[in-house]
């Protein structure tokens, strides 16, 4: 079996918490598609310095059931390179747990700018917990959000909470089950079709031993090539040695 802490280290420093937010941001913001339409994401986050080599693809799929209410559906795809039983490094691929979400937009005060939104969602045991890709069983999650707009920008607040649950005794044992989440984001345009984006959160750290949350900082960018395609590149930093030091962003999405 493949060393469980690397595969922990490689989880935190490619993404947070299940959310699927406008890339490269985590901290999802209370905007829908509208209803009948659709967005298509791709996002895709490496490990930088390459310590630990990790990579991950995660397609998202989103549908506005109605205008203020969308379901997503996220498939994440991993690779990394893991020590196996202390011996030589082996890589390993493949499909990690699925996510899926609803957005609910409850309030919104356009005089205001001001919108707040919640946000379940549950994770389907698609990935195999034994190479580290999965959890083996289905948890549970939810989010709320706030939006404050104003000409030039917009300002996004999450608070949340996920259960997770372990298939592998050992996980069961050595994870914690209860994970918190809190973070803020801002956007500025800064041009026409350009928008600086930042992000700062802290997350419950995952395992049990550990005394230091997670904290992160990340800092990108967001081009509207057209006004249904868009282009993402942003830089993840942790502020602590509870996570790794940078991961680079980079995903594009398609609205229609």
């Amino acid at each position: 079996m493949f060393n469980k802490g690397t595969l922990v280290i490689l989880s935190m420093m490619l993404c947070s918490v299940p959310a699927f937010a406008e890339a490269p941001l985590i901290t999802d913001d209370t905007g829908t598609q509208g209803k009948g339409k659709y967005q298509l994401e791709l996002d895709y986050g490496a490990g930088l310095p390459q310590v630990l080599p990790g990579h991950e693809i995660v397609a998202t799929l989103t549908y506005g059931v109605v205008d203020n209410v969308d379901v997503s559906i996220g498939l994440p795809y991993d690779w990394h390179t893991a020590t196996q039983n202390g011996l030589d490094p082996a890589a390993q691929k493949g499909i990690s747990d699925v996510l899926v979400e609803v957005k609910w937009r409850f309030f919104e005060s356009k005089p205001l700018g001001l919108s707040v939104a919640l946000k379940p969602g549950l994770t389907l045991p698609s990935g195999s917990e034994e190479k580290g890709f999965g959890d083996g069983r289905m948890s549970e999650g939810m989010m709320l959000l706030a939006t404050e707009e104003w000409t030039h920008g917009a300002l996004h607040c999450n608070v949340g909470y996920f259960h997770n649950a372990y298939n592998i005794e050992k996980d069961n044992d050595g994870f914690r089950h209860d994970l918190w989440h809190a973070s803020v984001a801002g956007e500025l345009t800064i041009m026409k079709n350009l928008k600086a984006v930042s992000d700062i959160g802290i997350d419950t750290n995952i395992e049990n031993s550990a005394t230091v949350n997670p904290v992160y900082l990340l800092g990108g960018l967001i081009y509207n090539v057209t006004e249904n395609f868009d282009l993402d590149v942003g830089v993840k930093g942790g502020l602590n040695s509870a996570i790794p030091k940078s991961t680079f962003l980079a995903g594009l999405t398609a609205r229609f």
